[in-house]
């Protein structure tokens, strides 16, 4: 169980600066796209190392990527997650507590 909620955290940093990075690259630099899309393509890969079968694999990790991406907000972005985000995201998280147990 840790190791796959291990997994999980780090695919989702991945997939969230994947995503980061491209955003940016497309704004400013070109070489961020192509890291951006480096880190998606490494993301593919460990997301599928969990160990899970597809459907749980993706319904526990969309739990941890809701964390994982308003962390990053919160960071890089300086976006504090609206009520609404907070109480659909609790719905989120228990959704995926529930699959995995």
């Amino acid at each position: 169980m840790i190791r796959t909620l291990v997994v999980l955290i780090g695919a989702a940093v991945l997939e969230v600066a994947g995503d980061a990075l491209m955003r940016r690259g497309m704004e400013t630099r070109s070489w961020m796209v192509a890291a951006g899309a480096l880190s998606l393509v490494v993301y593919g890969v460990i997301v599928n190392k969990g160990g899970l079968d597809f459907g749980r694999l993706m319904g526990a990790y969309i739990a941890v990527f809701f964390v994982v991406s308003q962390i990053i907000a919160m960071i890089f972005y300086r976006q504090l997650p609206a009520v609404r985000t907070i109480a659909g995201g609790a719905l989120i998280i228990v959704g995926g507590l529930t699959i995995i147990s």
